[in-house]
């Protein structure tokens, strides 16, 4: 399913009512939910609508992120596990959360990651797609054959840029050069996910991602092969697909 917006606000409002029904159904069918989410600025909005979503009980989450740099702390502006923790865990008072230590030895937080994400299906995952066409970090030219759930990557320079242009960080020497990454065949094991993408900037990946061949060297094309893909898009991101692509899915 594609759904297009007339802007981000209403693709933002649009999606998580969405995951809101999803949420609620899953909730009610199976008692207890596990859920990963995507971060950084493309989220922001779809997230923070999301919050606002009533008779959604967020006790019943499990909740696990997708990414985080190595090198970084908690404390960091960009670190991922701050995001999670301030737009999500803390407003909903989610108790049971998986966070990713970017301070940690890498191999260990790694390993104890992938403990606790195969001790179960993820039911929904929230994904977006980069600048680069990246899930997750998973940078051009991703590898989609391990079944690791968690990988050690590295970022390319597309993808830090886009860090720096977000606001992130102040100068590409600033972003850090490796990160963890739930892999792209464990997201794809998630029996469910919506991807939010908004902005012209990404309008270019949208295209290649949805219409170009499904590769290695846009990791997001592998999302073609998941049955159950509900992706939310606004005029912008949407601006260089072709008619067919939207009124057929």
């Amino acid at each position: 399913m594609i759904q297009v917006f007339p802007d981000r606000l209403g693709m933002s409002v649009g999606a998580a009512r969405y995951a809101a029904s999803r949420l609620r159904h899953l909730l009610q069918a199976t008692g207890r939910i596990r859920l990963a989410a995507a971060t950084g600025a493309s989220q922001l909005s779809f997230l923070d609508e999301l919050t606002h979503q009533d008779s959604l009980d967020w006790s019943r989450v499990d909740l696990f992120h997708l990414d985080e740099y190595i090198g970084i702390g908690p404390e960091h502006p960009a670190s991922f596990a701050r995001y999670i923790r301030e737009r999500i865990i803390e407003p909903l008072g989610i108790s049971r959360y998986h966070l990713l230590d970017g301070l940690g030895n890498p191999h260990e937080v790694v390993s104890d990651a992938n403990v606790a994400i195969i001790s179960a299906p993820v039911d929904l995952a929230f994904v977006g797609i980069g600048e680069n066409g990246h899930l997750a970090f998973n940078d051009p030219p991703a590898d989609l054959e391990t079944e690791d759930p968690y990988i050690i990557v590295e970022l390319d320079v597309a993808c830090r840029q886009q860090q720096v242009n977000e606001g992130w960080f102040p100068t590409l020497d600033d972003v850090p050069k490796r990160a963890i990454s739930m892999s792209v065949r464990q997201i794809l094991k998630s029996k469910e996910i919506i991807c939010v993408v908004p902005g012209a900037q990404k309008a270019s990946a949208v295209r290649a991602a949805l219409e170009g061949p499904i590769c290695a060297e846009v990791p997001a094309s592998a999302l073609r092969t998941h049955s159950r893909v509900s992706i939310f898009l606004d005029c912008d991101s949407a601006s260089q697909l072709s008619p067919a692509t939207v009124s057929s899915k």
